[in-house]
């Protein structure tokens, strides 16, 4: 009998996360000879932590290829990193318990850094209790800070949202600030790489063209610095638009914009950047300003992703399943860039151990010698990732998106309660 498999998705979801879920399980079904049940985590690994396994082969075909087009994450995703394997044991032990009781001999672990990490741990773990699980690492971050891969799927939407909407607002701006307002800033996601804040400079064509400053985290934030070329983009062009990354941090790594909180992976909790330079722009220069936050909105926005991203999020499923098939552990499918223009790529494989909480930031021939924009060489990068078109169906004018059913496996196990 073939084992099952189980899939969990992890961290902040993407626009394109389901059309890697839809390549994992339509080609396990296409390869049902070598793996039985597909089993989803509800909730990402709290699933198989707390037993609760959703049963995918009870959705039907046509529900399941509709993910390829739905946003969020189908079967519910977290912000839980398992602690340390050394010390505590337990956790890694009781999912290797759950995929025992489930005959699940796959694990398909869909996130970034932290869940590679884990991906990692469990295969060598499995080895050890006898009960070998194959582990495949599948890429996702909106960040794109995943080392080896060319870009992770999920960036490509979010870059794709942030260009556009640099550019509708610009024009928005420049239409009014005779009169009205002279400064806008856009809030974009990226804690460490500037990659998402990158990719607002794509709106521009030419020389003054917005937007006029984009700040990254790689390059320390200096407030007169900053003022100084609002000013003189206002005094030139007569409006400044400005694009910052949320880890826009000052010299001695302390974050511009710090809510003095963390997250459940243990990172500073981010959010305020626009607004603290907001009031900078106030008090310094006295200029009437708006902000706006891109948040959520911008990892979300399946109506405008990138077909380049929805194709690679699907391959990445796909090629997972074949990895695992081949008889691989403890990799993780990459895209390989073949040439910019035209954009060409295949997918390679890469060790789990060189991926596991690495980060891939900016280089910084991608920024300009200034700090505040980006060179052609980044531009040559980026473009190729925002192209294509891939709409989902609409219904009375709002996109139609997919439901599945999210049937749970019946539980075999007592229940676990985590080590403190």
């Amino acid at each position: 009998m073939p084992k099952n498999a189980f899939y969990a998705q992890s961290g902040g979801v993407t626009a394109v996360i389901n059309a890697t879920a839809c390549g994992v399980i339509e080609t396990a079904r296409q390869h049902s000879d070598k793996i039985g049940k597909v089993y989803a985590g509800a909730s990402g690994i709290l699933g198989a932590l707390n037993e609760n396994l959703i049963d995918t082969s009870l959705e039907s075909d046509a529900d399941i290829a509709a993910l390829l087009h739905t946003p969020g994450g189908a079967f519910g995703s977290c912000r839980y990193k398992l602690k340390d394997m050394d010390t505590h044991r337990a956790e890694y032990e009781r999912l290797i318990e759950v995929f025992k009781a489930h005959d699940i001999g796959y694990f398909f672990y869909n996130g970034g850094g932290d869940s590679s990490d884990t991906a990692y741990k469990v295969s060598q773990l499995s080895e050890k209790m006898g009960f070998p699980i194959t582990c495949i690492g599948v890429p996702k971050t909106v960040d794109n800070d995943l080392p080896i891969t060319d870009t992770c799927p999920g960036f490509g939407s979010v870059a794709k949202y942030i260009a556009v909407s640099t550019r509708e607002a610009s024009l928005d701006i420049e239409s009014m600030y005779e009169t009205s307002t002279k400064v806008f800033i856009i809030e974009v996601m990226g804690r460490h790489a500037g990659w998402i804040a990158a990719a607002g400079g794509l709106a521009s064509e030419k020389a003054g063209d917005p937007p006029h400053i984009i700040l990254f985290p790689e390059i320390a934030f200096n407030k007169e610095a900053f003022l100084g070329r609002v000013q003189k983009a206002v005094d030139e062009q007569g409006y400044c638009v400005v694009v910052a990354s949320e880890g826009a941090q000052y010299e001695d790594g302390t974050f511009v914009a710090d809510a003095g909180m963390k997250d459940a992976f243990g990172h500073t909790q981010l959010g305020g950047v626009a607004s603290t330079l907001a009031n900078m722009v106030r008090d310094g220069l006295g200029l009437k300003y708006h902000y706006a936050i891109a948040d959520y909105l911008q990892r979300s926005a399946r109506h405008i992703s990138s077909k380049t991203d929805v194709d690679q999020a699907y391959a990445v499923g796909k090629a997972a399943v074949e990895l695992a098939i081949e008889g691989k552990n403890a990799v993780m499918p990459v895209i390989v860039r073949e040439a910019d223009a035209p954009y060409t790529w295949h997918i390679g494989e890469a060790p789990l151990s060189e991926v596991a909480n690495v980060e891939k930031m900016m280089p910084r021939s991608f920024i300009t010698e200034d700090g505040f924009h980006i060179t052609d060489e980044a531009r040559a990068y980026l473009q190729p990732l925002i192209q294509g078109e891939a709409y989902p169906p609409y219904e009375n004018g709002l996109p139609k998106y997919v439901k599945l059913k999210n049937q749970l496996a019946e539980k075999k196990l007592p229940t676990f309660e985590p080590s403190k």
